[in-house]
């Protein structure tokens, strides 16, 4: 992150800017319920329809909210595996790493970490076959990947997550 991308003092790592309990409210309504209706939104959080439309824009705006989206059981929707790869890349190649696996399909999410290896990769893809294919012939083509190790996934829950309904501490 340049400095420039930082001009509003958000480093990574740092706690970020502070929501209040309306704001909470909405976000915890938001994940509960992504299609949810504004004016159903501003009766949930008992604000005026006015107010909630602000704050939703507000908080569109400011990036806390960066879109919507549908959530899918990957089994049910066609990709029956998944697998966490780890990935060991040379020093300083991360840009061109992450711009590589942007571009490889069944890629879902990926995350540069500290430890003993440097990113972690969440693949979802039809069969092993695919699996195959997006980690040693696509993860692995990309220049400064050093070596990758695979896990699959064999069951999976979603955690609680943070309480958006109520204050922090609380």
């Amino acid at each position: 992150m340049s400095i420039e991308d930082a001009a509003d003092g958000a480093w990574p790592g740092r706690s970020a800017g502070r929501l209040d309990a309306v704001d909470r409210a909405i976000i915890a309504e938001l994940l509960r319920d992504g299609r949810i209706s504004v004016r159903a939104l501003a009766e949930n959080v008992h604000v005026s329809r006015a107010n909630a439309y602000a704050r939703l824009t507000r908080l569109m705006d400011d990036g806390v909210i960066t879109g919507f989206t549908a959530e899918l059981a990957p089994h049910r929707a066609g990709l029956g595996t998944s697998a966490y790869v780890s990935i060991t890349i040379e020093q300083n190649s991360w840009r061109a790493v992450s711009a590589g696996l942007k571009e490889i399909a069944y890629v879902e999410h990926f995350a540069m970490l500290g430890g003993d290896f440097d990113v972690l990769a969440l693949v979802r893809a039809p069969d092993n076959a695919a699996l195959r294919h997006v980690v040693l012939e696509r993860i692995q083509d990309i220049p400064g990947v050093r070596a990758t190790r695979t896990w699959l996934v064999f069951d999976e829950a979603r955690g609680r997550g943070a309480a958006w309904g109520t204050p922090p501490g609380g």
